[in-house]
């Protein structure tokens, strides 16, 4: 309802103040909500997004001087400072899980607390100091919102001390009081008004407590319960008419005289309500005379609230089946409501003619006039109409009216109507190119609609590494290849280059704990000598390094419309002969069992086209962990053509999602099977497909006979992906071939 009837505010014209009763405080009362999770924390992990969701209450962000516009922040320090769960090794003691014997236990509030603030004040350079790895995001302005944070998470600590032991009720209530004191300050009069009404059940429970020479010590989840239990009491007194609309649930008694009664949710299976008998309770098998029963006392209520509407009566269902879109049946008693009254009235209109009445059926007429089938989304065209005076449907929600369409259009535009041109002023740089070629559909999502499927995994982040998955092993990797990179560049030890970053990722909590964590350390190094050595060879065939980087400028007319790509290559060798080379490590998969993955090799593709324009003829090799791949030269026409081509798809791809999925594609250019390409995008048995992996491709195409229907994939597969397809060798060996295309000698 709040999310309905809350998006307006008080000054708009369709603003209507409404109430929502029948529900506890504290599934309504922010404040509340907080406390009870203060009052769990003995027993609670306290997660990562426990404290977060703590810090949505604006009663406690102030008492600790937090902005809103500060929590993602605040988010980002916590992800990435390696916070899971847990205040320190000690309170996962109390859990039941072993005692470490260092305090601060990695992935713990005090582990992250530590590595924050010794971020803070020694800065990206420093290494570690006694054991913890500096966090060095925190700096400049925003460092002062570390200060409440930690604070935070000091009175959370001293709460956790404070609950866990039994008490008599007089030390209960000094510390509930310090607990209110220490966590709360009231935002609004609202948020004032439960701090003394909690205040106030407090004083009423000990003064009960003193009359009845209560002197024994109580555990926490006795008092908590009886402290939020009084709060939470709605009784006979809670506002029922305070607003313009008033959302209740049918209860007996209730039989009150409205205007208008709208009862909503009458689904089929849904009212009357189902209640699975208890296993003890004996009186559902031996059902008497004069026995409750629930069915019937929903009948009843629905009568009461038929009888109570004065003027309008609205009754909704779900009508339609989600999987299938068939009809679906109102509930049983809508249905004997919409029968009783095909039995006893008919429409004006074909009353006055008997015989029409009996040909054409009045049964149907009057129900289709009584009944309005709404459209499944609110932003339907058809909400919209020329004359909404006149019209069943129609909507009060202009925002969902998108710009340029007329009232009383048939339809919006379909995915076939492309968007107009994209104006760019500023150059393409290699690497958007890059993005757009190996995801076209999320490109478009991501640059033209600024839509982001990809959200964060709140669950994920409340749980420490015990096993590092396939993306992980593969960032772990690829961190460790470029620090080994970057002490060969300069003369060190690689292998004590890797090593210590290894350290440091065991230090900031990434790798799993024990024995685990150093197997895990063992796998990510052991193929790095192998890997390292092949670039050595690599170099030896170029050692030369060109002392400055080229400058691409390629500038191209398209559709009216000039664009240009521009950028900077470095890293171009020669062998002081003529001949020049790039050599690249690649940490990703370059090479699968005897094919060499297109895909991967796509993005170093159209870096190896801007430098045979740039300079003339280069060969690119890639070294990656299960083989290398090497890509020979083209003359300079030819890989500026090809550029063009990757522009203009730029171009059109900004306009409309364009049917292209890179792997598909690959596999399809490999065996020429439709089949193993559908099998590629669609997947199979245990075996996630591209479709599976990329939201926007789900959106946009979401099976294999989408993405082809128009035959525009195959299309775009063999103008845009064929001549890289071409270049590719042929992996006959497990460590790869070396091998060229045809192309200039380079």
């Amino acid at each position: 309802m709040q999310a309905v009837f809350g998006l307006l505010s008080a000054d708009d014209p369709r603003y209507l103040p409404f109430i929502v009763v029948d529900q506890g405080r504290r599934q309504c009362e922010p404040l509340l909500q907080a406390l009870e999770k203060l009052l769990a924390l003995p027993q609670s992990r306290l997660t990562a997004s426990d404290v977060l969701d703590l810090l949505e209450v604006p009663a406690l962000r102030r008492r600790f001087a937090i902005d809103e516009e500060d929590l993602p922040l605040l988010h980002r320090w916590i992800r990435g400072a390696g916070i899971r769960w847990g205040l320190h090794a000690e309170h996962r003691a109390s859990l039941g899980l072993p005692r470490l014997a260092e305090d601060a236990a990695a992935n713990t509030w005090l582990f992250g607390s530590r590595r924050m603030l010794l971020g803070y004040a020694v800065g990206a350079d420093a290494g570690a100091w006694q054991g913890i790895e500096p966090y060095d995001e925190i700096g400049g302005i925003d460092a002062a919102v570390l200060g409440p944070l930690l604070q935070l998470i000091e009175r959370l600590q001293v709460c956790w001390w404070t609950l866990r032991a039994a008490a008599t009720v007089g030390t209960w209530c000094l510390r509930l009081r310090q607990l209110l004191a220490d966590f709360f300050a009231a935002d609004d009069d609202a948020d004032a008004f439960i701090l003394l009404q909690l205040e106030g059940a407090l004083q009423r429970w000990q003064e009960a407590c003193d009359e009845a020479a209560l002197s024994a010590e109580l555990p926490l989840s006795v008092v908590a319960a009886q402290w939020l239990g009084s709060v939470d009491a709605t009784g006979l007194t809670q506002r029922f008419f305070a607003g313009a609309i008033t959302f209740a649930t049918l209860m007996p008694m209730r039989a009150i005289p409205f205007r208008r009664v709208c009862l909503l949710g009458m689904n089929d299976g849904d009212y009357p309500r189902s209640r699975p008998a208890m296993d003890f309770d004996l009186m559902a098998d031996d059902h008497r005379p004069g026995d409750r029963s629930r069915r019937e006392d929903d009948r009843y209520l629905f009568l009461e609230a038929l009888l109570s509407a004065r003027e309008h009566l609205h009754i909704s269902w779900v009508g339609r089946s989600i999987n299938d879109n068939r009809p679906r049946p109102p509930s049983v008693l809508v249905g004997q409501l919409r029968d009783h009254l095909v039995a006893g009235w008919r429409l004006a209109a074909v009353a006055d003619d008997a015989a029409s009445t009996v040909a054409a059926g009045s049964d149907r007429s009057l129900l289709a006039a009584l009944t309005v089938e709404h459209r499944l989304q609110p932003f339907s065209a058809e909400y919209f109409p020329t004359n909404p005076e006149a019209a069943r449907l129609f909507t009060y929600a202009r925002e969902w009216q998108a710009g340029g369409v007329p009232p009383g259009s048939a339809r919006w535009a379909g995915d076939d109507v492309p968007l107009p041109l994209l104006p760019r002023d500023e150059a393409l740089s290699l690497r958007e190119l890059e993005d757009f070629v190996a995801h076209p559909v999320r490109s478009f999502f991501r640059q033209r609609l600024g839509v982001v499927f990809a959200g964060d995994d709140p669950v994920g982040e409340d749980q420490e590494p015990f096993v590092v998955d396939a993306l992980g092993r593969w960032q772990l990797q690829d961190e460790l290849i470029a620090v080994q990179l970057a002490a060969l560049q300069r003369g060190d030890d690689i292998g004590e280059a890797g090593r210590a970053r290894l350290a440091a990722i065991s230090r900031r909590g990434a790798l799993p704990g024990g024995a685990f964590g150093e197997a895990l350390a063992e796998e990510l190094l052991a193929p790095l000598d192998g890997l390292f050595e092949r670039y050595r060879q690599a170099l030896a065939r170029w050692p030369l390094l060109a002392p400055a980087a080229e400058e691409l400028r390629l500038t191209a007319v398209i559709d009216g419309q000039p664009l240009q790509i521009a950028d900077w290559l470095a890293g171009v060798r020669s062998d002081g002969s003529g001949g020049r080379g790039r050599v690249v490590i690649d940490s990703s998969e370059l090479v699968q069992g005897r094919s060499v993955r297109g895909d991967r090799v796509l993005r170093h593709w159209l870096r190896h086209l801007a430098l045979q324009v740039t300079g003339g003829p280069l060969t690119t090799l890639l070294v990656g962990r299960q083989g290398d791949v090497e890509l020979a030269g083209l003359l300079p026409e030819e890989a500026e053509s090809r550029l063009r081509q990757l522009l203009q798809a730029w171009q059109d791809g900004m306009r409309r999602p364009l049917p292209l999925a890179v792997r598909a594609a690959f596999a399809w250019l490999d065996s020429g099977s439709e089949e193993d390409a559908r099998q590629a995008y669609d997947g199979g048995y245990q075996r996630p497909g591209e479709v599976d992996r990329d939201p926007c491709l789900r959106r946009a195409f979401p099976d294999f006979r989408t993405l082809t229907g128009s035959c525009e994939f195959f299309e775009l597969a063999e103008h845009l992906l064929r001549p890289l397809h071409a270049a590719l060798p042929a992996a006959e060996q497990p460590q790869g071939r070396r091998a060229g295309a045809a192309g200039a000698p380079s």
